[in-house]
């Protein structure tokens, strides 16, 4: 029997080739079944096919509170309430300081920031007491890499939001957590830096790494998977960082 029998999940981004992924097909694997939204139908409809009928896809855009309204209505017609939230989904883009447009800021922090926020807010009628969520931060923000400053200070409003959600949502016996994955082989990262640049960018972002490799989206989700389950039962506001030792050593 896995660590998550007969529970409901609910992983955003769930349907790119990445953490998001990983993380829902680790959660069926410990016996969830789990619910996943992303914008792109098509790889939806791939993640369902590849991980099984434990599984399924609405289609939506975190950023829109009406999208976002039918990913729960349909949680909550399955009449288990919602005991695991990944809020997964985001997006980056390389830009200095200079470089930096209004419309770039504007676009990640609405899914990064706002998306998050309201991923997480509209779950807690459904959330169930002694439910987990989990957010997904970034070593980007302790880093100070150059050209990644808004994706970054959106990733440390995240890491902000699980400590003071952990705080508002202790009553109910929700504990709120997050990650911090340090660079990870996903299909995001291809798109980031163009499919002709990614095998050289990954082989020299997994260089500068004391573990000397880039992580696999599956450890990123072990990850996930442990503070969805009563295993990490007294971890509370955490910050799990996954990351080949870059933020430690």
């Amino acid at each position: 029997m896995g660590t998550l029998e007969g529970r409901t999940a609910v992983v955003t981004g769930g349907g790119t080739r990445g953490i998001g992924r990983a993380t829902a097909a680790r959660l069926v694997a410990e016996g969830a079944h789990v619910f996943i939204t992303g914008r792109r139908e098509a790889e939806l409809k791939e993640a369902v096919e590849t991980i099984g009928p434990s599984v399924t896809a609405v289609p939506g855009d975190i950023t829109d509170p009406a999208d976002l309204d039918r990913l729960y209505e349909a949680v909550s017609a399955r009449g288990r309430g919602l005991d695991v939230l990944f809020a997964n989904a985001a997006t980056a883009s390389f830009a200095t300081l200079e470089q930096v447009t209004v419309e770039e800021l504007d676009r990640v922090f609405a899914v990064n920031v706002k998306g998050t926020l309201l991923t997480v807010q509209k779950a807690l009628p459904l959330l169930n007491d002694g439910a987990s969520v989990i957010l997904n931060a970034s070593t980007a923000a302790d880093r100070g890499a150059p050209a990644f400053g808004v994706y970054a200070a959106s990733k440390a409003a995240v890491r902000s939001f699980a400590r003071t959600w952990a705080n508002e949502l202790t009553g109910r016996g929700i504990r709120v957590n997050a990650i911090s994955p340090g660079p990870i082989d996903t299909s995001g990262v291809t798109e980031l830096v163009g499919e002709e640049n990614a095998a050289a960018y990954k082989a020299q972002m997994g260089s500068e790494l004391p573990i000397g490799r880039v992580g696999d989206p599956e450890e990123a989700a072990a990850a996930v998977a442990f503070l969805a389950s009563r295993d990490s039962a007294f971890v509370l506001g955490a910050n799990l960082y996954v990351d080949g030792g870059a933020n430690q050593i």
